[in-house]
């Protein structure tokens, strides 16, 4: 599976990750890439006028590349990592969505509706219900950090510090926490998260502010984080406007992380509105977003700014958290893929009654064809084994059980990716 053309990824991120929509599901429900260039009527003056400019930068400059790209064919490139975009990076980053209030209403916004404005916690994609959960999923990648974010997190600040101190005193010090947030919050909530160990802070003001970011709140709490010793910076999508952000932050000394604009299930319809198109048939990325960044890190190598891409977000991210999860937790018979999934072999009974007593038969026989015990294991009303066990004695299975290979991710919902019956004329769904 390639994460950055899979249908199945494309759903799984959209239902579970809160944070993009993929390919196939998005261009076909919402019409994505039907969109064609819209006219000056939709479209204000400051996107006609700034896409203009950044074209005849762009044709009119002598070509100077990136001081960095990623080294990975992600179409990311940087002059400045965040402590946090590394640890993401190597897929060592936990996220955790702390609630999904949200004060704001950014045209953008991706975040799924079984989470948009409700007050829900998840770690990576595991539902938080006690502390317990939120350890137990950071220990399942050995993570290294974790990113707080919604939501609006500082909506429920005394949730935000108490998650920050569990995981400090839980993994140690070292164990590096950034958080973001739209709010420009006062010295004596950003001294309470400096207190209880929060390392790095992103802002991320609205578009309509722009243009004043100095005297602005931002520019107020930015000043207090960097007093304090955390590191801080803004995040914002890749928009017409964003180099305003990027001067400012130049001028503060602070990071500026750029991330593609893109389609969402629950953006599209105000993207559309906007004049954004998708930049092809095959993905959600919005067209000119890249452009934009492109255009600002180029003019001024000197700043801290990352362009982090969706195919980034995909194809390294994601894919390296999901190998990262499914070495450390997989079983001594799942065998790891290239794209972090497990696959592995299944049996179980075929009748409508089918249930421990199937479990009981199938590992009779297994014990009788002299399978190890750690190469199989009872889950659920069947049993999952090695897939080249299952190869081996499928002569000898019949027409007792159903059996088949199987893929799925290592996360906490193990969704399923593929499904591959032995016997062909079976038919299974997902």
């Amino acid at each position: 599976m390639n994460p950055t053309r899979s249908k199945t990824v494309a759903w799984y991120q959209t239902e579970t990750m809160g944070t993009r929509e993929g390919n196939y599901a998005l261009l076909t429900r919402v019409g994505v890439c039907d969109i064609k260039t819209m006219n000056g009527e939709l479209r204000s003056n400051i996107i006609k006028n700034h896409q203009f400019v950044a074209l005849n930068l762009m044709f009119s400059r002598t070509y100077i590349p990136p001081i960095m790209e990623h080294k990975n064919g992600s179409d990311s490139f940087y002059t400045h990592l965040p402590n946090g975009c590394q640890l993401c990076y190597e897929g060592a980053k936990m996220v955790l969505f702390v609630t999904g209030l949200c004060r704001k209403s950014c045209f953008y916004c991706p975040v799924s509706e079984k989470r948009m404005c409700k007050d829900v916690t998840f770690a990576n994609e595991r539902p938080v219900s006690s502390d317990n959960d939120i350890l137990t999923e950071a220990r399942s990648m050995n993570a290294l950090g974790t990113g707080i974010t919604g939501g609006e997190p500082l909506l429920v600040p005394d949730r935000v510090l108490g998650y920050i101190r569990l995981l400090k005193t839980s993994f140690g010090r070292e164990h590096h926490i950034h958080l973001y947030t739209a709010l420009s919050p006062e010295r004596v909530i950003l001294k309470e998260l400096k207190a209880a160990g929060l390392d790095e802070i992103r802002f991320h003001p609205q578009p309509k502010i722009w243009d004043h970011l100095p005297g602005s709140g931002f520019a107020r709490s930015l000043g207090i984080a960097k007093e304090l010793g955390m590191d801080a910076g803004f995040e914002i999508p890749s928009l017409p406007g964003s180099e305003q952000v990027a001067d400012f932050a130049r001028d503060f000394d602070v990071f500026i992380n750029l991330n593609e604009l893109e389609f969402s299930e629950t953006n599209a319809e105000a993207l559309k509105a906007m004049g954004y198109s998708a930049m092809d048939d095959e993905s959600c990325r919005a067209a000119g977003s890249r452009d934009v960044a492109y255009s600002i890190i180029q003019q001024d190598q000197g700043s801290k700014a990352h362009f982090c891409s969706s195919r980034f977000k995909d194809a390294v991210q994601l894919r390296k958290r999901l190998l990262r999860t499914a070495r450390i937790s997989g079983r001594e018979f799942d065998e790891v893929t290239p794209d972090g999934t497990l696959f592995y072999g299944v049996m179980e009974g075929k009748g409508e009654g089918k249930g421990e007593e199937d479990v009981d038969g199938i590992t009779r026989m297994l014990n009788g064809l002299d399978v190890p015990g750690q190469l199989f294991e009872p889950l659920d009303g069947r049993i999952e084994l090695a897939w080249w066990v299952l190869e081996e004695i499928a002569p000898e299975i019949g027409d007792r059980f159903r059996s088949w290979y199987e893929e799925c991710y290592p996360t906490y919902s193990r969704l399923v990716v593929e499904r591959i019956p032995i016997d062909t004329a079976a038919d299974f769904t997902i």
